[in-house]
């Protein structure tokens, strides 16, 4: 099933996260004025023209300059702004990278990177625009933390709590619109996956956009073969849900990770690495991007190409089950 067609009768239709994340800045910047958004000509893209018409006190235009837009927000944050630097995700995190690193994090100064059209949500456009090493070269960098919300509830809940955390935080959202996952689980908390689908014969933990094909192969598992399979959206990439990890894998059943990410250094690994130290011997199996320039083609296209989808998920699961195909 294509993501851009969602017809699950189960699940109420929301907006794309990038766009709850503007509406959630918008609300919170009327309540405080310390809080300011910094973009590199990305307000179109940010969906932040209306926040900009309402505060043009609290956004600051930097141009096609993401160097600058980081430095200017570690600037703000230094002088006690809690400044939201938005760009998209693909630039944001490759070009700034170094100050990402000394300005933002070395510093501990409190901005909120967010990564707008993260993924492959730019299709077409193409590997010069797809940000598919962000959590990797991220995750590399102390005192940073990773988030990828599934739904419009954890796009919320992250924007609020990174506001408050006064720490720095990376965010990343994707442009399609996305359902609520499970409106009955309205616990969210940085660092804790939230489980939005439950059963004892596999896990799937997914992350961002991809939490949504995971539940779609979920559904069709137990659907065709009666296999109930766990879906965890571990929004928080960094810091990992070991508890949760620890959990998970004291059944011994099978554990797939999902991502709109490279295979190397995304929460594949990171999930196999804690998994591995802990001496676990559950079946696994990592679905991503491989070590490869994307196919062309839209960001259905593409998740189709690779299996990050409901029938690519759900066939790893059949082989890790030694279902017939």
């Amino acid at each position: 099933m294509e993501l851009d067609i969602i017809e699950e009768k189960d699940l109420k239709m929301g907006k794309a996260n990038q766009e709850v994340f503007a509406e959630t800045l918008e609300g919170l910047a009327a309540a405080d004025r310390d809080i300011i958004a910094v973009t590199s000509d990305s307000r179109g893209s940010g969906k932040l023209v209306p926040f900009g018409r309402k505060f043009p006190s609290q956004i600051v235009e930097v141009g096609i300059a993401e160097q600058n837009l980081v430095g200017v927000a570690a600037g703000l944050a230094s002088a006690g702004k809690k400044a939201f630097a938005v760009s998209p995700a693909c630039f944001l995190t490759a070009r700034s990278l170094e100050q990402i690193k000394n300005d933002i994090a070395y510093s501990d100064n409190p901005v909120t990177l967010v990564g707008i059209s993260a993924g492959v949500s730019y299709g077409a456009l193409g590997t010069t625009h797809h940000s598919l090493h962000d959590f990797a070269v991220l995750r590399a960098i102390n005192n940073m933390m990773i988030v990828a919300p599934a739904d419009n509830f954890e796009t919320e809940q992250a924007v609020r709590f990174a506001a408050a955390l006064n720490k720095p935080v990376y965010l990343r959202f994707g442009k399609k619109a996305m359902p609520f996952l499970n409106e009955s689980n309205q616990e969210f908390e940085f660092g804790k996956g939230r489980i939005v689908r439950e059963g004892d014969d596999l896990t799937i933990i997914a992350t961002g956009e991809t939490v949504y094909p995971a539940w779609q192969a979920a559904k069709l598992l137990e659907d065709t073969h009666g296999v109930r399979a766990t879906v965890v959206s571990m929004h928080t990439v960094k810091p990992l849900d070991t508890e949760l990890l620890d959990t998970i894998i004291s059944g011994g059943k099978p554990i797939i990770t999902v991502e709109e990410h490279m295979v190397n250094g995304g929460l594949g690994e990171a999930c196999a690495s804690h998994l591995f130290q802990k001496g676990a011997r559950n079946p696994f199996q990592l679905i991503g991007i491989p070590d490869e320039y994307t196919v062309t083609g839209s960001q259905v296209e593409i998740f189709n190409h690779y299996g990050i989808s409901q029938e690519g998920i759900a066939n790893q699961a059949k082989v890790l089950l030694k279902i017939n195909q």
